[in-house]
This record gives C-alpha cells, sequence and structure tokens, in this order.
C-alpha cells in the first residue's frame, strides 16, 4: 500500500516539476520586466508563522503553489539585468539546469569510485583554472560552497604548511583595508585572534601599499613575532582594485611566507585576453580564491580554492578511516575529501561544466569585457553630469561615485543625500544600488558585470540617479 502511495505521489511530482521548469522559462524570459526587489508581503509571512511541521502531511500541489506564492515570489533579484548592488549574481539558465540535473540525481562526489566521470569533469576543470592562473603542474584544488570557504580552506592550509605549532602563538598575517571579511573571519576560525592580523593601508587606487607591507613585516620580526602570510585581493569588492601581486610575492619570497589570493570576484578576468592582464602576477601566489557564481553565470555556490601544491590541501584535510576504505580503492590514492574540510560534498562543478560545454570560453571571455566597459560607460556619464564626483574610478565592472551638490555640505549631510538616493532607486524597482565607505565618504557603487545589462540599463539607471538626488536636496 505504502508503495502505491509513493508511486502516485511521485506521478504527482513530476507533473509539478514539468510545470516548474515551464514557469521558470517563463520567469527568465521576463526577468527584466520585474522589479528588482519584490517586498514580500506580510499576508505571506503571517501565513508561514502559523505552519507547523505536521505529523501527516499534506498534498504536494497545495505545497507547491505555496512556496511559489509565499517564499520564492518575495525575494532580490540577484540575477537581475539591473542589481548593481554588491556583486551580483549572472546566474544563467544553463547553470539552473545543471543544477536541476545534478540536484535530481544526487551524485556524492567525494571520490573517484563514487561518480568516476564527475571526478574526472572536476578534476578536469581545476586543471584547467589552475592553468588560467599561471599555475605549474602539481597543483590542484577542489570545488567549495563559496568564497568564504575557499578562503578558509586556503588559509588552513598555509597555517599548516609554514608554522609548526609551536609558533602560531607568534605568527602574524598581513591584509589591506580593503580585504573582504571572510578572510578575517576564517582567520578567527583557525585559530587566530585580532592581535595577530595588520591591516596594512592602501594607495590612492585603493592597492595595498607594498612598502608599507615591507615596513610592518620588519617591525614584526624585530618584535619576536612570526610573518607568515600575505593576502592580496583580485577585484576588492569595494572598488575592484587588484594589488600589486608581483611586488606582494617578492615580499612573501623574501620573509618566507605564504602568499594568498582572494580572487573570488576578479579572478573571472583571466578568461579574457583583454582584461586578463590586470591580473598579473596571480600566478606567483601559493593560493587563490575563485567564485564561479560571481562573474561566471552560475548559481550559487561553486567556488574553487586552488593551490600551487596540492599536497598542502591533503596535508590539511586527509583522513582514512576503515569505513572509506572500500570506497577509497587504492591506498596511495588522493581523493576529493582529502583536499577539503567535507566528506559528503555535492557535484558543484557540474553545472560549470555545462555551461562552458555550451557558451564556450570566448562568449566567457565576452562577459567579463563587457561587464567592465558598461562601468566605464557609466563613468564617461557620470564625468558629464553636473554635481557628481568619481571617488573609485571603473574598475573590473565596479565603480564608486557620489553626489555633491554646489554650495557645500558637511560630511554628515552629503551621507545623509547619498544613503537617501540609494535608497530611493531601490525602492523604485528599476535598480539596485547600495552605499559603502570609501576613504570616510559615504559613495554609491554600481556593479555592472551582469551579461545581459544593456547600455540602456546603466543610462536608465544614471538618469534616475540624477531625478532622485535633485528631489533629495530639494527636500533638505
Amino acid at each position: 500500500m505504502e508503495k502505491e502511495r509513493m508511486r502516485e505521489q511521485n506521478g504527482r511530482i513530476g507533473a509539478l516539476m514539468k510545470d516548474f521548469v515551464d514557469r521558470t522559462a517563463d520567469f527568465y524570459d521576463h526577468l527584466k520586466s520585474q522589479p528588482v526587489i519584490r517586498p514580500t508581503e506580510e499576508s505571506a509571512l503571517q501565513r508561514l508563522e502559523q505552519e507547523t511541521i505536521p505529523a501527516h502531511g499534506r498534498d504536494v500541489e497545495k505545497v507547491y503553489e505555496e512556496m511559489l506564492r509565499d517564499v520564492y515570489s518575495g525575494t532580490l533579484l540577484a540575477q537581475h539585468p539591473r542589481s548593481f548592488a554588491c556583486v551580483p549574481s549572472t546566474a544563467s539558465m544553463l547553470s539552473w539546469m545543471g543544477d536541476v540535473m545534478t540536484n535530481a540525481y544526487n551524485p556524492h562526489a567525494s571520490c573517484r569510485n563514487n561518480a568516476p566521470a564527475i571526478d574526472l569533469i572536476e578534476k578536469k576543470l581545476i586543471r584547467w583554472m589552475c592553468g588560467l592562473a599561471g599555475y605549474p603542474e602539481g597543483s590542484g584544488g577542489l570545488f567549495v560552497s563559496g568564497g568564504s570557504i575557499a578562503n578558509l580552506t586556503a588559509l588552513t592550509a598555509a597555517r599548516d604548511t609554514r608554522l609548526r605549532a609551536d609558533e602560531r602563538s607568534r605568527a602574524v598575517v598581513y591584509l589591506s583595508d580593503q580585504t573582504h571579511a571572510s578572510v578575517v573571519k576564517g582567520l578567527h576560525m583557525i585559530g587566530f585572534t585580532d592581535g595577530q592580523i595588520r591591516r596594512i593601508p592602501t594607495d590612492e587606487e585603493f592597492c595595498i601599499d607594498v612598502g608599507a607591507l615591507e615596513r610592518e613585516v620588519r617591525r614584526d620580526l624585530e618584535r619576536g613575532r612570526k610573518p607568515f602570510a600575505a593576502i592580496a585581493s583580485a577585484g576588492t569588492t569595494n572598488t575592484g582594485s587588484v594589488d600589486p601581486m608581483t611586488e606582494i610575492s617578492g615580499v612573501c619570497r623574501s620573509f618566507g611566507m605564504w602568499l594568498h589570493v582572494d580572487g573570488a570576484f576578479g579572478a573571472s578576468a583571466l578568461l579574457s585576453e583583454q582584461r586578463g592582464a590586470a591580473l598579473q602576477g596571480i600566478g606567483l601566489s601559493d593560493s587563490i580564491s575563485w567564485d564561479a557564481h560571481k562573474w561566471l553565470m552560475q548559481t550559487y555556490g561553486c567556488s574553487v580554492v586552488l593551490v600551487r601544491d596540492r599536497v598542502a590541501l591533503s596535508g590539511s584535510f586527509a583522513a582514512h578511516p576503515e569505513y572509506l576504505r572500500d570506497a577509497a580503492g587504492a591506498e596511495e590514492s588522493v581523493e576529493f575529501w582529502d583536499l577539503g574540510p567535507e566528506l559528503t560534498r555535492p557535484a558543484r562543478c557540474l553545472k560549470l561544466w555545462i555551461t562552458l560545454q555550451t557558451a564556450g570560453t570566448d562568449a566567457m571571455g565576452r562577459v567579463i569585457e563587457h561587464g567592465c566597459a558598461l562601468a566605464e560607460l557609466a563613468q564617461r556619464e557620470l564625468e558629464r553630469m553636473d554635481g557628481w564626483e568619481i571617488v573609485s574610478p571603473a574598475r573590473l565592472g565596479v565603480l564608486n561615485f557620489r553626489y555633491v551638490p554646489d554650495g557645500g555640505m558637511a560630511q554628515e549631510e552629503l551621507a545623509e543625500v547619498n544613503r537617501r538616493i540609494a535608497g530611493r532607486i531601490t525602492e523604485s524597482g528599476y535598480a539596485q544600488i547600495f552605499t559603502t565607505q570609501l576613504r570616510a565618504k559615504t559613495v554609491l557603487r554600481m556593479c555592472t558585470i551582469h551579461p545581459e545589462t544593456t547600455e540602456e540599463d546603466v543610462l536608465g539607471t544614471l538618469d534616475r540617479l540624477r531625478r532622485y538626488a535633485l528631489e533629495t536636496v530639494g527636500k533638505l
């Protein structure tokens, strides 16, 4: 009886999934006509609040419709072509298809014996990405859930490779005042205190000051500390700036330090011959984090951590309990579960594989070039508009600017004006722009990396910002 019930329910679920595929295709076809932010209705939250975890299940059709109505309909569309805040999602239907297929078959991507073809694909993608970065034979890595875990994984390998246990309390890590917050979070998780983290100032281009880095390293040596790692950014979240990795690597080599590059956002520029030159020196690093779900059109989470020497990962994460002996096969084999913190791993690589096989690398390079060109277009337009200041010029598709009306205003008033402008355009639903802080200035930030964003989208957004700016100042 139970088997018949399950068979009947599976048939109903199949019908719903066919409906969902049609709805999803329609959703992406009309994505641009939707507001960037779709507020969750209070009535939906009230209905969810009243729901319980039932002892006896409900009709799957009813649950399906409730999810579409109350859950998925009230979200920020980070994949919207006019979502310019943070680093937006560039997720494509190809990646979504890869997600659906992979989740349907639910492979366990931890070792070769579990899924030989998936194991091969992940290794091929890792070798390809290592090659783009300029890493030598013997390099390696694995797919992880996001840049935060990629940074954590790399920093763990750095700690275990460069520090003895009795040196950890004296060790010091160097990063800039523009380094992503996930790096500090990861350092805390692997045992480093704030007192062991040096924040190096940045120059006028928001890149790490290499001279200041070297001076701080020498001061720590004089204090009896152990400089062990430096973090460079290949495309900072705030400004898209790329730290001078060649020079930083020279400092690291001189003092025996590990160099990790947070390339979560910007490493994808390696796919463009035109823009990849901005990442000069990335191949001199010891490790790299790289998010495919930022600029390579993937759904969350699809990231990689790459290391110059794969042994660094297995030295930190390899474990061979007796219950994995049969799955592992040959005792000398190194499996993906030996290279990172996860034992059970979803096959995150497959959606990127499907995307690359379908779109090709040339098209992906054009995506990078398109995003950079749009930010440069926005900068040129702003420079022609009265009352606007470029605070950080267009770099890797990121631009920072603010409205500074004539007549003079205190910094606090300017900050409030620009916050209100960002709020107005976000509330309008046309586009989403957030503020950030640069050199004590509150600025508007645009990240124009979506491949379906057009020049009209950018110019229309700037026109609305101009109008909201005038209205905001007029009300003060």
